[in-house]
């Protein structure tokens, strides 16, 4: 059985949804008004792995993960570019949408974005006053945490100590120090729409209450992010959330650890981070990286741990990465016969086994990918003794098969090296068999030029050609 480590209650708990067959999962997206960090990409990862893992083991997942599309950080920097807020937000979501494409990151079953739902989060801040839980001053609408008594489970914090070491805001209209904005009036210049209180935007915390409310019901399953967010965010969510319906909001809270640069968290804020694009595009790297090997690397430690990003760590992460696709290539080019095939489906078995073992201890994703390796180990000792067609296909898919869950495996031979989602190389696998085949008929015609002509153009694209005694031609890349 499937177990995680729930932030609220504080350990690691088995996991079981509302409905037997169905998940329900929120977790917190980015803030669109600059590139992803590494720090995104392992929050992202982790629970595409988790959504992945869920469906794996059979449950249908409702995943919903949002788009922050207003806030002071998009206004200032559509202030510095002049241009509109719409823009920066177009521009960072496609290019986030690219980003998480090099990851294999499977877009959420619905990606709402903030400024879509302004209705749902105006009726649920009319709910909050209504209830005395919020309060008007002026054009703003803020929360009052003191009226809701379990403010602070979830961080495990006490409101007084908040107080003692908080670093609040000075505002002699708020009736508590900690108290926080779900509605902001607009200042001049600023996006706004209209709602009982004025022309304003909402507040940062509020808008994730509504939308995962409206997609996934009062109460549902899952909600994620990363540790970063546990205070004030998702402190703030469960406080506006159960003060609306007087219900139990998500029942597990999942948080993924930092990544750290020399051991310190690395942020935008501390301005110790590489974008996404940075990894693969910085010289160091960029001949090095791929999506898979910077996936392989963030799933090599436990998603609940620190992560230390480095050069060196990649690299063996690449290696490591080598290795599997080197097995991947000799089970596809090896002739052999059936020996070892008698040893495969225990090793297979094992394996299968060990993984979701591992997985199932709060995706223990470091255990899953070591069953992987002894895998491999095991396959090429039987390679040392020979296995079948069958043998070699049947071993190659039980990498493809269990790797789908953590996103790897999934590519041909050497494919997984040459950053063809970044379109260096041009021609698919269907491309370069039809030239073979014309190449063949070339040579067929005694047309040797031409031949050679094909050859030389699968070659400016990385393809290598080798001719064999029986007259038949097999590539790579």
């Amino acid at each position: 059985m499937l177990t995680l480590f729930n932030t609220l209650t504080g350990k690691q708990e088995p996991f079981k949804p509302l409905e037997p067959n169905r998940v329900r999962m929120y977790v917190c997206g980015v803030t669109v008004y600059d590139y992803c960090h590494i720090g995104h990409a392992r929050s992202a990862l982790v629970f595409d792995v988790l959504r992945r893992y869920l469906e794996h083991a059979g449950y249908e997942v409702e995943f919903v993960k949002n788009f922050t599309d207003v806030d002071d950080k998009i206004i200032n920097r559509a202030r510095e570019r002049g241009i509109s807020c719409e823009a920066i937000t177009s521009e960072f979501i496609e290019a986030y949408y690219q980003d998480m494409g090099k990851l294999g990151i499977l877009p959420a079953t619905k990606e709402p974005r903030a400024t879509a739902h302004i209705v749902d989060i105006v009726a649920m801040t009319e709910k909050l006053v209504k209830k005395d839980l919020a309060y008007q001053v002026g054009g703003d609408v803020y929360f009052q945490v003191n009226k809701y008594p379990a403010y602070g489970l979830l961080s495990k914090r006490k409101l007084e100590d908040l107080l003692a070491g908080a670093r609040v805001e000075v505002d002699e209209r708020k009736r508590h120090p900690m108290d926080f904005a779900l509605w902001k009036n607009s200042k001049p210049g600023e996006p706004s729409w209209p709602s009982p209180w004025g022309m304003g935007r909402p507040g940062w915390h509020i808008e994730c209450s509504a939308m995962s409310i409206k997609y996934l019901g009062e109460t549902f399953d899952i909600h994620g992010g990363g540790m970063d967010l546990i205070f004030p965010h998702h402190e703030n969510e469960i406080a506006q959330s159960c003060g609306t319906t007087g219900k139990e909001f998500a029942r597990y809270w999942i948080h993924n650890g930092f990544v750290q640069l020399n051991r310190e968290k690395m942020s935008k804020s501390l301005g110790n981070f590489f974008t996404i694009r940075e990894v693969f595009e910085k010289s160091q790297w960029s001949q090095d990286v791929t999506g898979e090997v910077l996936r392989f690397f963030l799933l090599s430690t436990h998603y609940h741990g620190p992560l230390d990003f480095s050069d060196q760590a990649l690299q063996e992460a690449k290696r490591a990465l080598e290795g599997f696709y080197g097995l991947f290539n000799r089970l596809h080019e090896q002739e052999g016969n059936a020996a070892g095939d008698i040893g495969l489906d225990p090793a297979i078995r094992r394996t299968i086994e060990g993984f979701r073992t591992a997985m199932d201890n709060d995706l223990n994703t470091p255990a899953a990918i070591a069953e992987f390796q002894k895998l491999r180990a095991d396959i090429n000792k039987l390679l040392g003794t020979g296995l079948s067609t069958d043998g070699r296909l049947k071993a190659r898919q039980a990498f493809r098969s269990l790797g789908t869950v953590l996103g790897l495996f999934q590519l041909d031979r050497w494919e997984y090296s040459l950053k063809a989602d970044e379109g260096q190389y041009q021609l698919s696998g269907e491309e370069i068999e039809m030239k073979l085949a014309e190449r063949r008929a070339a040579k067929a015609q005694k047309d040797f030029k031409r031949a050679d002509q094909i050859r030389s153009e699968l070659s400016s694209q990385g393809i290598i050609i080798e001719d064999k005694p029986d007259g038949t031609s097999r590539w790579k890349r």
